[in-house]
């Protein structure tokens, strides 16, 4: 049972008239026996709360920082009419922030056998499944006064995918990817190591592309075009360890290395190449291989969806023969990770002949733009020594990136706004480049 705000009135109205008509204990009897006897007549006059079905319906994914909409359909197979205050109960952070009270109630009234809806407005503030808990139903009396209350168990669950906010990026690297494939109109045509076809010399062409035997057959000089390297097998490799755990403004470093993920990921699909995913810390959390070219961009962000940083040193060893198990023949290998020093001497350093003997091997890492506002500040004693230790981190990234690169290793070290871009451009830059 269940009382409201309109039983504390009546109530205070009863004492009223205790006190200035009925000044006596016959008089609080009296009062307080109406009182009783109009929550007793509300609560049986309510619609029963049990007998209630519920049946949920909506969408089960969206992309976070979007709303996605969640319907209850509550039929009332009584012969009373329901008045119902609705509490669609789900983890806090289903909702944006500071509207989940709102949101999450409703005010239904409906007839004797017959359905109505509400609509509950979901925006998801973290990535992964948000599960929906109770629907809690308040049945109100005619009155107003007193209700059954009971809750009902209505699974449902929404999924909360990676934003993909670098996809605006992907217009401007699909062009630059045409102009490599040659078919627009651009003044030289696309390097690569895979013949396409011949042409008539023109003023500006390299002359080491002219084919002799083919313009002799023609009686005038014939130049041989090139297109980038197809069907090339990339593996895509998530670290999920400690180092990925780093907060870099208001998102851990993996966030800023899934979205980079995501990009290279529609950019190597639209240009014929195959695209396997690895993620993995002290073991393998999430592995997509495999998939056709429609399926490959929604499977590699639902597996993402899931993928929670590890708060422990990430197994490079075991990281790097799952990746070797993955990708048998020549591929090329991104690896997203951090450039801490001690992680990747003791770690990754000794392993990279394993990978760059056989393998391309990119090594993407997301940086701290906040180290750039440390190092130059001046003026006080406490923001020159965070001056000089910003400087320091700083030199020692730079000093494991050249290590790296001295074993064949292409380095990239770009705050989260510039990671995705740049891993972009470098996979663009080894296809026209033939390294793939």
């Amino acid at each position: 049972m269940a009382l409201t705000g309109r039983t504390a009135l009546l109530a205070a109205l009863g004492a009223l008239v205790v006190g200035l008509l009925l000044p006596s204990p016959a008089g609080l009897g009296i009062v307080t026996g109406a009182v009783l006897l109009a929550v007793l007549v509300d609560l049986v006059l309510a619609a029963p709360v049990r007998s209630l079905r519920i049946v949920r319906g909506g969408e089960t994914t969206v992309r976070l920082g979007e709303s996605v909409s969640v319907e209850l359909a509550v039929t009332n197979p009584s012969g009373r009419p329901l008045r119902a205050l609705v509490r669609d109960a789900w983890a806090p952070s289903a909702w944006r922030p500071g509207t989940a009270e709102a949101s999450s109630r409703h005010t239904l009234t409906v007839p004797a056998g017959e359905r109505r809806r509400a609509v509950s407005v979901l925006t998801p503030s973290r990535r992964g499944d948000h599960h929906a808990h109770r629907v809690t139903v308040r049945s109100l009396g005619p009155l107003g006064l007193a209700g059954r209350q009971g809750s009902h168990h209505v699974p449902w669950t929404v999924r909360a995918l990676p934003p993909f906010a670098s996809r605006k990026h992907l217009p401007s690297r699909l062009s630059r990817l045409r102009e490599l494939d040659g078919r627009t109109s651009v003044l030289t045509r696309g390097q690569g190591t895979e013949f396409d076809s011949l042409r008539e010399y023109l003023p500006g062409d390299d002359v080491r592309s002219i084919d002799w035997r083919a313009s002799a057959r023609r009686n005038t000089v014939a130049v041989r075009t090139w297109r980038p390297e197809r069907d090339r097998h990339i593996l895509v490799v998530l670290d999920t360890g400690r180092t990925s755990a780093g907060r870099v403004g208001d998102a851990p470093r993996l966030d800023a290395s899934l979205d980079a993920a995501l990009l290279l990921t529609a950019l190597a699909t639209r240009a014929g190449d195959r695209v396997d995913l690895l993620a993995h810390d002290t073991r393998k959390r999430a592995a997509v291989a495999g998939s056709s070219p429609h399926e490959i961009l929604p499977a590699f962000t639902n597996a993402m969806a899931l993928l929670e940083p590890a708060l422990h040193e990430t197994d490079m060893r075991s990281l790097v023969s799952t990746a070797l198990k993955m990708a048998p023949h020549r591929s090329l290998i991104v690896l997203l990770t951090g450039l801490d020093a001690a992680p990747v001497e003791d770690g990754l350093r000794p392993l990279l002949p394993l990978l760059t003997k056989r393998h391309e091997v990119v090594l993407a890492s997301v940086a701290d733009p906040h180290l750039d506002v440390l190092a130059a500040g001046r003026g006080t004693t406490e923001a020159v020594y965070g001056a000089a230790a910003a400087e320091q981190t700083r030199a020692d990234r730079r000093h494991t990136a050249d290590r790296l690169t001295r074993h064949g290793v292409t380095v990239l070290d770009a705050p989260p706004a510039q990671i995705a871009p740049a891993l972009a451009d470098t996979y663009l830059a080894l296809k026209a480049a033939g390294r793939l």
